[in-house]
């Protein structure tokens, strides 16, 4: 319906949309009959804004607040959206979160009371991936991510440096860094002049179908995003793996998914408080192994089976609301 363009928001590269013809999205609207329209906030003021505003009176409209920013700047830019859709944003039937951190940043920038209904993953795809071969016996490091300042990549690293020149006082270890992104050769070239280009491998973009099979294959997944973060999607997928004790960057949105393992946060600028956290986990198997079969059973709560009934059925009570008035 529009074209794109991409940007820079929230320490990510976003595309937008284009402003696009009325003409065009009222005539979707009008064949298609839509039931419900599911829109993600923030929202592009030239696409949603115009299909909410078009939207029939007989057509419940649901959204979900996904987004924490990154910086003041990022806040300030939401709450200007808000104030620019906000005659489109009072036609939602319901509001939803993704966690308890997007449902404050929703108060805080839209003004939006609004319920926490998370985000799903499909638990037997990932819980039942087979890992890759692996060679020798060494564990295995994972980070899968975007290679952006925000991410954390960059940390990962600089705390396996520190590792690195501990040996012998850590069993022998491997990283695998799955992601693409502008940081890629400066963190190649950070592996080469810090002597650990032998330990990681840059495995690159991983597909969604090969993503479950990397999470199986590690011992230990690392996400050690700064912030910016609404959720936790990978760290719930690497957990449902079965195989991984999950550690993650102590940010509002990884807090709320690891709010009953707290020892699972870090300090998402402390090399050295990172670096202890890994080795506490290459150096104890029973930690590591308590740790992945807590992840292995906390994470089936947000399969769809068990959340996608709840969002259907928040979907019902706003179409009977909306078609009783």
């Amino acid at each position: 319906m529009s074209r794109n363009v991409s940007v820079r928001f929230n320490g990510n590269r976003m595309s937008p949309p284009l402003p696009t013809s009325r003409r065009l999205l009222q005539a979707l609207l009008d064949r298609e009959q839509y039931d419900i329209l599911h829109v993600q906030v923030p929202y592009s003021p030239w696409l949603a804004h115009r299909i909410i505003q078009a939207a029939g009176p007989r057509t419940a409209v649901i959204g979900t607040f996904h987004i924490v920013a990154y910086s003041k700047l990022v806040q300030l830019a939401t709450r200007a959206l808000a104030i620019w859709t906000q005659r489109s944003s009072r036609r939602f039937d319901r509001v939803l979160s993704v966690s308890t951190a997007a449902a404050a940043y929703a108060r805080a920038t839209y003004g939006l009371e609004t319920t926490v209904l998370p985000n799903v993953i499909d638990y037997e795809r990932f819980h039942g991936a087979q890992p890759l071969a692996r060679t020798g016996k060494a564990l295995q490091i994972l980070f899968l991510g975007r290679l952006v300042p925000r991410k954390g990549c960059q940390l990962l690293l600089a705390a396996v440096a520190v590792l690195a020149a501990t040996r012998p006082n850590v069993p022998d270890f491997k990283v695998l860094i799955c992601g693409k992104g502008p940081l890629a050769d400066q963190l190649k070239e950070y592996a080469r002049s810090h002597g650990i280009a032998d330990r990681v491998e840059f495995v690159g973009f991983v597909s969604e179908a090969d993503k479950p099979r990397y999470y199986a294959s590690a011992d230990i997944a690392v996400f050690p995003s700064s912030g910016g973060e609404s959720f936790g999607i990978v760290l719930i997928e690497a957990m449902a793996s079965g195989q991984a004790a999950v550690l993650a960057g102590d940010n509002s949105g990884y807090r709320s998914v690891l709010s009953e393992r707290p020892a699972l946060l870090f300090d998402p600028q402390d090399v050295m408080a990172l670096a202890a956290k890994i080795k506490t986990f290459l150096v104890g198997a029973g930690t590591r192994r308590t740790a992945a079969a807590w992840g292995e059973v906390y994470s089936q709560q947000f399969d769809t089976a068990v959340v996608g009934p709840k969002l259907v059925a928040v979907y019902n009570q706003a179409l009977r609301k909306r078609r009783l008035q």
